[in-house]
């Protein structure tokens, strides 16, 4: 479907006043640009096509969306749903992409580009082909006060006789032209899928010199990052070490010495314990525990961490948690294309949730400098083209392979296409801890290792031994490279794809 003007535009306000609104419609060479003006209290803007007849599927096709954060074992293609809404883009396929012929494959791609100005979903059916725009300030109506919003910029795009995978891979491309680099080759290990949270100076030390010992025939250097758990107050602020960790400067030092880049972990959004001196009216939630990026306090005390961990030396900031801490409630949860539902909004009401996410991002980003940012559960669209890397699913495990499974290899396969367009893909850690089969652990390294992709390591330093010893430092080689090749073959038919083209071998694992 080549892109048209939209047969209808419907615009939701509160106590549906729209009559000082407008809803402009700017066509570029390949693409189209959305903007609104109003003085009214906006909430959505509604786009549907119609189908017309040359425009319709006759064939047999499965459709895929995209995750408004990370995914959570969830993604698929699947069967036509109207009531499916799905976040940010969606693709239309017929045919497999086991079958290596691709004479006859057409796959349509709709999307929007990244740090859009607000949270976009679709749908799809026989009939229409809808784009939905949620323009509220959190859960309140956005104030825009006569100022001109860009909501977003669509993208429709056909591919013929090419895979679903590769033209997902070129569509996101087109989505997100400017992501963000690094001359970094990030890989390494992150001590959160054996310690827990429970961990200490010498145990990361440990850890540093282990990871150091096994990369120490390869070409860049691993990353050691620090997980939650060397604050004073776990998951919590303020970002001080405990006692267990010392002077956090002299330890980047010694990581760095030891041969590897130091990282560490941060939850910018949060204080159930009270222990920073914030006004009230930066504080959301009933509780007051979470805290408002919006308000002027809020940005200059995530400004002053930012400095603080770059002064000590770490390299990397992986921060997280801040999707749930904004909204509310966690991906699974944001269902009908709602990240929350109507209620309270921002200290700064003139602007879309999207909008101060964006901000949100840039602020750490801008604030970091040279140092690179992991994002963790944050909104992955919003997120591109900000952050160097980004964790695309849900946690896997150290200790049940079942989770690993269903969250890790669902996340690799589905959001593959995503690698080097919108950020480096992040499918989470090979947990080992003895308590998972390395039968299936082992695997997971193998694919995760020779995807392009990422690749993090949490090993309790008592199973650095025999194979699980070898396996890493096999796994380590391409990973400190990420210059493979992965696709999968079996996703249009299996929610965890077993069947690979590695390097354009053929590959098959068997996760059960």
């Amino acid at each position: 479907m080549k892109f048209r003007k939209p047969d209808s535009i419907i615009i939701i306000a509160k106590d549906d006043n729209t009559a000082d609104t407008v809803c402009e419609i700017t066509e570029g060479n390949d693409y189209a640009d959305i903007y609104v003006t109003s003085y009214n209290k906006l909430k959505w803007i509604k786009l549907r096509w119609d189908l017309k007849d040359n425009e319709k599927r006759s064939e047999k096709v499965k459709v895929l969306g995209d995750a408004w954060e990370r995914s959570y074992g969830d993604l698929c293609w699947d069967e036509i749903n109207k009531d499916r809404y799905m976040p940010w883009y969606m693709a239309v396929s017929n045919g497999s992409d086991s079958v290596r012929d691709f004479n006859g494959r057409k796959t349509e791609c709709f999307g929007v580009g990244v740090q859009a100005g607000a949270f976009c979903s679709w749908q799809y059916d026989n009939d229409c082909v809808t784009l939905n725009l949620d323009i509220r300030n959190l859960g309140a109506p956005v104030e825009l006060n006569g100022r001109k919003l860009h909501a977003a910029r669509v993208y429709f795009r056909e591919y013929l006789n090419c895979s679903a995978f590769d033209a997902l891979c070129e569509f996101c491309k087109v989505m997100s032209p400017a992501p963000l680099k690094t001359d970094k080759i990030i890989y390494g290990s992150n001590n959160w899928y054996y310690a827990y949270g429970k961990s200490s100076r010498e145990e990361i030390l440990t850890d540093c010199k282990i990871v150091a010992e096994l990369c120490k025939e390869n070409k860049n250097m691993p990353f050691m990052v620090i997980d939650d758990g060397w604050q004073i107050n776990n998951v919590q602020a303020p970002w001080t070490s405990r006692e267990s960790f010392g002077n956090m400067k002299t330890l980047a030092d010694e990581m760095s010495s030891i041969g590897v880049i130091p990282g560490i972990w941060v939850r910018f959004l949060t204080d159930e314990k009270f222990a920073l001196d914030m006004p009230d009216e930066a504080r959301t939630r009933p509780d007051k525990t979470r805290l408002d990026p919006t308000h002027p306090a809020t940005k200059e005390f995530i400004k002053k961490t930012i400095n603080d961990i770059n002064s000590w030396g770490y390299k990397l900031i992986k921060h997280d948690f801040s999707s749930e801490d904004i909204a509310g409630r966690w991906g699974f949860k944001m269902t009908n294309g709602e990240i929350v539902p109507d209620g309270e909004g921002f200290y700064d009401k003139s602007k879309t949730t999207a909008e101060v996410v964006v901000e949100f991002y840039k602020l750490i980003k801008e604030t970091a400098g040279e140092t690179i940012i992991l994002g963790c559960n944050c909104f992955s669209h919003l997120c591109a083209g900000l952050h160097e890397i980004y964790r695309t699913g849900d946690d896997t495990s150290g200790r049940e392979w079942e989770r690993t499974r269903k969250m890790g290899v669902n996340t690799l396969a589905f959001r593959l296409c995503q690698n080097n367009s919108f950020y480096i893909v992040d499918a989470d850690c090979v947990g080992i801890m003895g308590l998972i089969d390395f039968r299936l652990n082992g695997q997971w390294l193998d694919l995760v290792a020779n995807s392009g992709t990422s690749l993090f390591v949490s090993c309790k330093p008592s199973e650095y031994k025999g194979e699980v010893k070898s396996a890493l430092e096999e796994g380590f080689k391409p990973a400190s490279t990420q210059q493979n090749k992965l696709i999968p073959l079996d996703w249009m038919e299996n929610i965890t794809p077993c069947e690979y083209l590695v390097d354009g071998e053929y590959k098959k694992f068997n996760w059960q």
